[in-house]
């Protein structure tokens, strides 16, 4: 097998990667940079209508990474659902996704909330991408037990709107929110957080009363 031969290999292999992936921007970078390496071998050996094929399928893969990227951080993209704690809907929820939550939340278990307890639904249109839940750990802390998003948007980390809204805990007299422990490959530093102990810290702005 020669260095060419490789080459086409490569992108063929990249393709069929992409292909497995469940995160949609993951997988539309690797088709791309898949369609790349096969616009140089086919290019290489001339066969145009291949060359031709894959660069339509890079600008295709370019025009949905622009519109992905410039709504990964975007408040009118994604929207914060409070419900309770015995809704249905979140339950079901759960239950789906229990497998994956387990995986990345080890220390999450549901049966085991206690006081006072609050649940948002981070949702792209009529999907739930995410599950946010808390509870009271003092006077003046949220604790966070699960920081979930869904495998398809895990690269758009859509938790953060419900961080962002600063006013869903302080409005609960909360003055700070800590993430779970023991949560896998968290994201906090990104979004104000500071490291403490074995957990993020957020220190939530104190409003002045009207």
């Amino acid at each position: 097998m020669n260095w060419l031969d490789m080459i086409g290999w490569i992108g063929s292999a990249l393709l069929v990667w992409s292909l497995l992936q469940a995160r949609v921007l993951r997988l539309r970078a690797l088709n791309l940079v898949g369609c790349l390496v096969l616009i140089g071998y086919n290019a290489a050996l001339a066969v145009w209508p291949m060359v031709g094929l894959n660069v339509v399928l890079s600008v295709i893969n370019v025009w949905y990474l622009r519109k992905m990227l410039a709504t990964r951080h975007d408040e009118t993209t994604y929207a914060v659902v409070e419900v309770g704690v015995d809704d249905g809907f979140l339950a079901h929820t759960l239950r789906v996704h229990a497998a994956d939550i387990a995986r990345f939340n080890p220390d999450f278990h549901w049966a085991d909330y206690t006081g006072r307890r609050s649940a948002f639904l981070v949702v792209r249109a009529d999907e739930v991408v995410g599950v946010v839940l808390a509870h009271a750990e003092g006077a003046d802390t949220a604790q966070v037990d699960l920081d979930y998003v869904t495998q398809r948007f895990r690269d758009f980390t859509p938790g953060e709107f419900v961080y962002r809204r600063s006013t869903l805990f302080t409005d609960r007299g909360f003055r700070r929110v800590v993430s779970p422990p023991g949560m896998v490959t968290p994201y906090y530093h990104r979004l104000g957080f500071r490291p403490e102990g074995g957990s993020y810290v957020l220190d939530l702005p104190v409003t002045a009363p009207a």
